[in-house]
């Protein structure tokens, strides 16, 4: 095999004759790896009159193999050009020069999304994945859904009962992959309690550039006329969690993607299930109500429906690595009004609740790949002068 390809929109009459050259194209790609090189890529887009030519480097193509045929083919459809060939030797994960080339205050963030990461953080976060889920990056599916509870697994085994599952007990975030062709199956983690949690999850599940997350958790219910079972979507956040406030501003609004959000609430409409839409409070404090009358004042102020622990974060990060994101939250208690977690009830909401949670994401995933096969637009979460994929710049 050739150690470099160029691939050209003219050089292919029909869809099936640009679906063998981009697979022969990460055939490539896996074969440069392989030999120890990380990939180089260029991309001359001759409609662009002030960026025409964007470049970056790539890691794991094996584990991409899905997103790298799916953005080469729409660029290549767009009439671009590109050019594949191996770029610097791969930098070990025990080399201390592999943190000089992850550190996100290098970002460029007007970069095409194919290039958003550094090959090393690339190679470091897949590490990192597959240490905490017990699982290969290769099985990681399109549509990721976060949860905090064994119980959403449990009905996730029964629904999926050949989906693949962690190779080793006692991980501490595991994964479970329902698979489908081209990836387009579902990926459920559980990934514990806390923010802490929720960025150090998100931030490697990004490298694998998912078409959606989606948060699948419990929250305490803050307004009077809510019950326990009631549903939450949540339109924004109160960012209290405040682990990613030293890397994105707390003034920039974050809010959950339009169109998921859109398909969520068409299914609890569906069921006739009572649901809310609003603000999610998210804290670090597990014990928020021994400071009850600060956060108290901020969820007066804020407006929130709920309070929960990972929200906001998963959609921050969701957020900064543009990646479609959004809440489901399901009423467990009600902590202002008189109805705190307490064992005996919670286990019974637990029961009754977990079986209808899980089943509509599950059934808004299943929508949204039937109006959207290759993904969610999400011109909402690119920078104004992040490279489009056609069109006048």
């Amino acid at each position: 095999m050739s150690d470099s390809l160029i691939l050209s929109h003219d050089d292919f009459s029909t869809q099936e004759d640009l679906k063998k050259a981009t697979e022969k194209a990460c055939d490539l790609m896996e074969e440069i790896y392989s030999r120890g090189h990380y990939v180089k890529m260029i991309v001359h887009r001759e409609w662009s009159k002030h960026n025409p030519r964007i470049s970056g480097e790539l890691a794991q193509p094996k584990a991409l193999r899905w997103y790298l045929l799916r953005e080469m083919a729409r660029l290549l459809s767009k009439s671009a050009s590109l050019e594949i060939k191996p770029s610097r030797e791969i930098i070990p994960l025990n080399n201390p020069e592999l943190l000089d080339h992850v550190d996100e205050k290098n970002w460029d963030i007007t970069k095409k999304k194919l290039f958003l990461f550094s090959p090393e953080r690339t190679n470091i976060s897949i590490d990192r994945l597959q240490h905490y889920t017990g699982t290969d990056a290769c099985d990681f599916q399109r549509y990721i859904l976060f949860t905090n509870y064994a119980m959403h697994v449990e009905v996730f085994l029964e629904k999926y009962p050949d989906c693949v599952q962690p190779v080793r007990n006692g991980v501490q975030m595991p994964a479970y992959h329902h698979k489908l062709d081209d990836n387009k199956g579902i990926t459920l983690i559980n990934i514990g309690v806390g923010p802490s949690n929720a960025k150090t999850i998100t931030d490697h599940v990004a490298v694998l550039r998912p078409d959606a997350m989606i948060m699948v958790g419990h929250c305490g219910g803050l307004r009077n006329h809510q019950e326990i079972g009631d549903f939450v979507l949540a339109s924004g956040y109160m960012r209290d969690d405040k682990v990613l406030d030293d890397l994105f501003p707390i003034g920039i609004p974050v809010v959950p993607n339009y169109l998921l959000n859109l398909y969520l609430k068409q299914v609890l409409d569906q069921h006739g299930l009572n649901h809310r839409v609003g603000t999610v409070y998210t804290t670090a404090n597990r014990n928020w109500e021994f400071s009850k009358r600060d956060t108290v004042e901020q969820i007066h102020q804020s407006r929130s429906m709920a309070v929960d622990m990972e929200s906001a974060t998963v959609a921050t990060n969701g957020f900064r690595y543009r990646i479609p994101h959004a809440t489901l939250l399901s009423v467990s208690d009600k902590p202002l009004h008189g109805k705190p977690k307490l064992s005996d009830a919670a286990q019974a909401f637990y029961k009754n609740s977990k079986e209808m949670h899980l089943e509509l994401v599950i059934q808004t995933i299943n929508t949204i790949k039937a109006t959207y096969p290759e993904g969610l637009p999400n011109s909402s979460i690119r920078a104004m002068n992040e490279p489009l994929m056609g069109g006048p710049e």
